[in-house]
């Protein structure tokens, strides 16, 4: 026989009995007690061992039982015995057995004279009990026996598994044996109720090896210790740890509504519900002072039991409180408030909701604790804490903990509110700053995406197409270092400046050394008149759809991808150009052909850099996600760039997003004529342009287009400087004159007096035209009008 197994210890009269009352176990000290031996009682009855005259007791109501009994011997005696029985866990696996033990060994003196005993009652002031190196009980002093609820003169022999059924017994009885083992002191904590209390306390029990003269380890002297009050004030620095470590990861309200109640359960309430006024207006504070009845609406709920189901409102629910609801009363007064059933503080309040009285009955709800949430002066909501599985109501300290951690989660849910409500105001701002639709021009057809930043703010990131003179049409996209109202306030600034320089039909590097130049302006501005205050880059293209040639230029932005009709996705070599806002440092442009339906992809950083945190991967994933861009529609390619670049749950940062597809002008709609530098041969020329408006069946505009082909064609030879050339561009519904000449000086429209020969020219031309203008070349200058024109049926 092993001293290390409980059941075979033959000092102790041990038997195991089923639910059904069966014996099931029975062990040499059992038969030593009453002489059966366990192939004669097992699978029997356990009440046939008692005597006929000893009344058949009733069944324990309690996890534990213990008294004496007079059992039948083998050899027809009676025996008279103290029993301990208990019931033993089975981990939730249906109803446990009973364990029945006995000692064998009759109370003696013997105890006063056991010199362990003697050794753990001076040693001990507390609760002490000293088990043998076989982890058989030598003895308690008064202290543990009451604390036990047992006769301490008939636990002597029997283990910490004899004694209680719980898990904490079996714990008890191996870190006991740790300590014979080892020799060394052991400490074990655990949270349990003990024999005749109401509620459970936290207890320490300290181990500590007792040895001979030798030094050899004869026993353990345990001591009990009641250190609830720590527990509890550990438990509650721990929720607040967690909930300062918890609550507020995100600037979402509902989800630091949600943490708020997920910390709180079950460490201190079996059910949480927050509910958060309503402003009267969008982005306002919460309406104050409050009267009843109290309207919220539920942000959030969490319980014990997964779906929630005593909760009487689903998330985003309107709730209306009257007077008499603690969440109400809490609000008005402006103070945390607990209400208990059994004080019959809900009366008022479940008499007149029907609903939620059910509901409190149904799970037996014995406490609520509301609170209501405060941050910087502002009333913010309420969150209600309730208890029916716990059965000990809210306490002081319960007050006082629930008011720090609310305090936590008001402060973040109002930061929360205050981030929503500015970003909002950014949105807001910046999509009216972003344009709504891409224009229809017939060099490019394009598509677009913007999205502003998950986490970080609105940015200033910005994209846009500008028709120009000629058919070209203008591309760019652009990105303000930093985010929030400041960024796109400064994003609108910077659009507003490229479509005004634009118009003026500055070439790509001369546009960005006027933009360069605000950036500084504006830094000088906003900061202390140093440049570097505020950041952006740019990419502007411009694209010609007659030659088919597209000039690029850069101020530190990514450069474009480029997808051929015939080849792989690549990105352009372009030089890099410094960023906006530094000064003084030149940028330079690249002119390149462009074959009929390439694609160009313009984008910002933050596209490349959200799922992979690495530009070159990003780069790989953009090019491998255009692949099939000319061939597709553009808006679903766009789709698809975001779903394969960008993360489910949002990017760090803004990402635009800009692709068009380009178009050439058939050579069939573009006439050009180079023009003598006299007067007298302005005639053939006009007879020219009629022929050709003839062939593209324009001739309903004939006396407008001649009249002003004759005008600009006049002033080119009147004032500009040879070589001197006319072209006319059709697409559609629009008729384009352009004239060019070498000499730089731009024409100025001026009104003529009555008496004046000459200066109507261009006041005629801007009366009979849609729209005109000029624009600088690197020859000289261009003049154009365009007019409306409806083909011949």
């Amino acid at each position: 026989m092993s001293p290390d197994d409980p059941f075979d210890d033959a000092e102790t009269a041990r038997a195991v009995i089923a639910a059904d009352g069966t014996l099931t176990q029975w062990n040499e000290g059992a038969r030593l007690l009453l002489g059966h031996t366990a192939e004669e009682v097992v699978g029997r009855p356990a009440a046939e061992l008692l005597a006929e005259e000893e009344p058949t007791p009733r069944p324990p109501v309690d996890a534990r039982w213990s008294g004496t009994l007079t059992l039948r011997h083998r050899d027809g005696t009676t025996v008279t015995a103290w029993i301990l029985a208990h019931r033993r866990d089975r981990d939730g696996e249906g109803p446990g057995d009973w364990l029945a033990v006995s000692p064998l060994k009759p109370p003696d003196d013997e105890q006063t004279d056991d010199p362990l005993v003697r050794a753990a009652v001076s040693q001990s002031p507390c609760a002490t009990m000293v088990f043998d190196e076989h982890l058989r009980l030598r003895g308690v002093n008064d202290a543990m026996a009451e604390l036990l609820g047992l006769p301490a003169e008939y636990l002597r022999g029997l283990r910490p598994t004899d004694v209680g059924g719980r898990h904490q017994h079996t714990e008890l009885e191996q870190n006991l044996r740790h300590v014979l083992r080892t020799g060394r002191r052991h400490d074990m904590e655990t949270f349990m109720k003990a024999t005749g209390e109401t509620r459970a306390h936290a207890w320490l029990a300290r181990m500590a090896p007792l040895t001979d003269q030798a030094g050899r380890v004869r026993g353990v002297c345990v001591t009990a210790h009641d250190f609830t009050g720590q527990y509890r004030a550990r438990e509650r620095l721990q929720l607040v740890n967690e909930a300062s470590i918890r609550i507020g990861t995100t600037l979402d309200v509902t989800r630091t509504a949600q943490e708020l109640a997920e910390v709180c359960v079950p460490a201190l309430a079996d059910f949480v519900s927050v509910d958060l006024l309503e402003p009267q207006e969008p982005g306002s504070d919460p309406v104050s002072p409050l009267n009843p009845p109290v309207v919220l609406r539920r942000v959030a709920h969490h319980s014990v039991i997964p779906g929630s189901p005593e909760s009487v409102a689903d998330t985003g629910e309107v709730v209306v409180y009257p007077a008499a609801a603690p969440q109400a009363d809490s609000l008005i007064a402006g103070h945390s408030i607990i209400a208990s059933v059994s004080a019959g503080d809900l009366d008022p309040w479940l008499q007149v909701d029907e609903v939620r009285a059910a509901q409190i009955e149904r799970f037996g709800v014995h406490s609520m604790l509301s609170v209501p949430l405060q941050a910087r002066g502002t009333t913010l909501g309420v969150a209600a804490f309730t208890r029916y599985r716990r059965p000990e109501a809210f306490t002081h300290d319960d007050v006082l903990l629930a008011e720090e951690v609310s305090a936590r989660a008001a402060v973040c849910i109002d930061n929360a509110r205050r981030y929503s409500r500015e970003r909002e105001t950014t949105l807001t701002l910046q999509r009216s700053l972003l344009p709504r639709h891409l224009p229809s021009t017939a060099a490019v057809e394009a598509a677009s995406r913007y999205l502003p930043a998950a986490r970080s703010g609105v940015g200033g990131d910005w994209f846009d197409v500008i028709p120009l003179s000629g058919m070209r049409v203008a591309m760019v996209v652009g990105d303000v270092v930093g985010h929030g109202i400041t960024a796109s306030a400064t994003m609108g600034r910077l659009r507003t400046a490229v479509r005004t320089l634009a118009d003026i039909d500055l070439a790509p590097e001369e546009l960005l050394t006027h933009l360069d130049d605000l950036v500084l302006h504006l830094s000088q501005e906003s900061g202390d008149g140093s440049p570097g205050e505020i950041g952006a880059t740019c990419l502007y293209a411009v694209y010609d759809p007659v030659s088919r040639r597209c000039t690029l230029a850069r101020a530190g932005h990514p450069p474009p991808v480029i997808i051929p009709p015939d080849g792989p996705a690549r990105q352009l070599d372009l030089p890099t150009g410094p960023p906006l806002g530094l000064g003084g440092l030149p940028f330079e442009s690249t002119e390149i052909d462009l074959p009929e339906g390439t694609v160009l992809a313009f984008y910002t950083d933050g596209l490349l850099e959200s799922r992979t945190g690495d530009a070159e991967a990003g780069h790989a994933l953009l090019c491998e996600a255009l692949a099939h861009a000319p061939s597709g529609p553009l808006d679903e390619t766009c789709d698809r760039v975001l779903h394969t670049l960008l993360q489910p749950g949002g990017t760090a940062d803004d990402v635009a997003l800009l692709v068009a597809r380009t178009h050439g002008l058939p050579s069939s709609q573009v006439a050009t004529w180079d023009i003598p530098a006299d007067p007298a041969l302005v005639a053939p020329i006009r007879k020219q342009v009629l022929d050709q408006l003839g062939v593209w069946a324009l001739t309903d505009a004939s006396f407008t287009a001649e009249l002003v082909v004759s005008e600009l064609v006049t002033n080119a030879i009147r004032y500009g400087a040879p070589p001197i050339r006319l072209r006319l561009i059709h697409d559609g519904s629009t008729l384009i004159c352009e004239v060019s000449d070498t000499n730089h000086t731009a024409p100025h429209l001026r009104r003529a007096k009555t008496w004046d020969e000459g200066g109507r020219g261009l006041l005629l031309v801007a009366q009979l035209t849609q729209r005109w203008g000029s624009r600088h070349t690197a020859e000289g200058k261009t003049i154009w009008a365009e007019l409306g024109v409806l083909e011949e049926q």
